[in-house]
């Protein structure tokens, strides 16, 4: 038997990969109720004889689910932890997903989508919160990036799933299949760790050690991150009281909310909620449509690899630098075929390939980058409370999304629509430049430090011997 494969190093580095692998899993379960809204629209307004605002409710209705779930997990996260904070979303999940199935109205409909919504808020709270505090710093930005990956293998499995479906036109079947793979990831969280940031912080110091041998294998390493938690956990304030005493955190409150703007206001979730009523502004039939989304789909969890191949060589500013350039090149280029007018199937192709751009610029930056800065930029003793806030604004951004797209469709047009997001893609990369900091690295504590030592935004993920050198 290979040595290094047995040496208790080896062992806790492929014991922190399946860790991060399967809290990851959250968001897959995220990534299925995106998705499979899209190809089941269709079938419910037909069975419903409902307007398209109806349908607007339906779709963001989950966000607003979502966003009271967030700010619940916030105090969950703190008091029960992590993991069980993910057992009571999966709990969640299971069960809205069942209601929709068996929804005998669209208002059923609504409130089903609103318990998803609060399963999505705490696992997008909790996921990313829980893959900073237990992934090796050397993969931390990889780890985070494949939560995105598993929304956006969620959001595929959906769109084929609805396609499958799509033939026999049962949406009820869409929506509540996906409480399967529900019921086997709250079956899988059983076997995760708990977060050893937070057993230091409830003063369960040995469980916490006990967690770092199994996840780091050396000793050198554990006591090392023991002392760095430890120094944090010294700060005296946190959350909301740390929010009003300390003009740094508030700082950093504030960027992890104008990111959650940012990644929200690109444009991506009217393109996973609503493709294919956009493919039916293209000019492509029902079954056409559901292809093309499944293509989308799939575009959608290619073009993630990028990011997690790039995200801990390049870098998180390069890559949000060219994605949101593509985005803005990919929605314009729609926004002007739509204005002119597409009367050829060559033109429609065409179209399409610049809307899979987007999708390919979304995905390789924005997508995972966002989550990964927004769990790095927190200092430990507000991380709960920041990344509530960050959360919270994801989803109140994504409702605003879902439920204005086909209004501004209706009011605006095609093509002013899709230039709107191009024009906002152009705005962020601005707000990247200006005040989003490069964090490959960077230990999450070195982070804080900057933070706390009032260094501008965009300087706080400097490393300490830059740090001293500059000073």
């Amino acid at each position: 038997m290979n040595a290094v494969a047995t040496s208790p190093l080896h062992l806790a580095r492929t014991a922190a990969v399946f860790t991060c692998i399967l809290a990851a899993l959250a968001g897959l379960m995220f990534g299925l109720d995106i998705g499979v809204i899209a190809g089941a629209t269709p079938f419910i307004q037909k069975e419903f004889q409902i307007s398209d605002q109806v349908i607007e409710w339906i779709v963001s209705s989950m966000m607003l689910g979502a966003a009271v779930g967030a700010l619940g997990a916030s105090w969950m996260s703190s008091l029960l932890g992590r993991k069980r904070s993910l057992i009571l979303g999966a709990v969640l999940f299971v069960a809205g997903s069942l209601l929709c199935g068996g929804a005998a109205s669209a208002q059923v409909l609504v409130l089903a989508r609103f318990v998803l919504g609060l399963a999505i808020g705490i696992a997008t709270f909790t996921a990313p919160l829980y893959l900073a505090e237990v992934a090796p710093e050397k993969i931390r930005g990889a780890m985070i990036s494949l939560y995105q990956l598993m929304i956006t293998i969620g959001i595929l499995v959906a769109f084929l799933s609805d396609t499958a479906f799509s033939y026999s036109g049962n949406w009820r079947w869409m929506l509540g299949v996906i409480a399967i793979p529900g019921a086997l990831f709250l079956l899988g969280l059983f076997l995760l760790p708990d977060s050893p940031r937070w057993l230091m912080m409830r003063g369960r110091t040995q469980d916490a050690r006990e967690v770092l041998r199994r996840l780091r294998g050396e000793d050198a390493l554990v006591e090392r991150e023991m002392a760095d938690i430890a120094e944090q956990l010294g700060t005296p304030q946190r959350g909301w009281h740390l929010f009003l005493e300390n003009r740094n955190f508030r700082r950093s409150v504030g960027l992890g909310v104008l990111l959650q703007l940012m990644q929200q206001f690109t444009g991506m979730n009217v393109v996973m909620y609503y493709a294919p009523r956009i493919f039916e502004n293209i000019g492509y039939d029902q079954q056409a449509q559901l292809w093309f989304t499944a293509m989308v789909g799939l575009t959608n969890v290619l073009a993630t690899f990028i990011a997690i191949g790039l995200v801990d060589k390049l870098g998180r500013k390069p890559i949000l630098y060219a994605g949101f350039a593509v985005m803005s090149l990919g929605l314009g280029v729609v926004g002007t075929m739509m204005h002119v007018g597409m009367t050829t199937h060559a033109e429609q192709l065409f179209t399409v390939v610049m809307l899979l751009v987007f999708i390919v610029g979304f995905a390789m930056s924005a997508g995972p980058l966002i989550w990964t800065l927004c769990s790095e930029v927190q200092p430990l003793k507000g991380r709960d409370f920041g990344i509530g806030c960050s959360t919270f604004t994801n989803w109140i951004a994504n409702m605003v999304v879902g439920a204005t797209f086909l209004s501004l469709l209706h009011g605006i047009g095609n093509a002013a629509t899709f230039w709107l997001y191009a024009g906002l893609n152009l705005v962020f990369i601005v707000l990247t430049i200006w005040l989003v900091p490069e964090t490959k690295g960077v230990t999450l504590e070195q982070i804080e430090r900057n933070l706390m030592a009032g260094l501008p935004l965009r300087r706080i993920g400097t490393s300490a011997a830059d740090t001293r050198r500059i000073s």
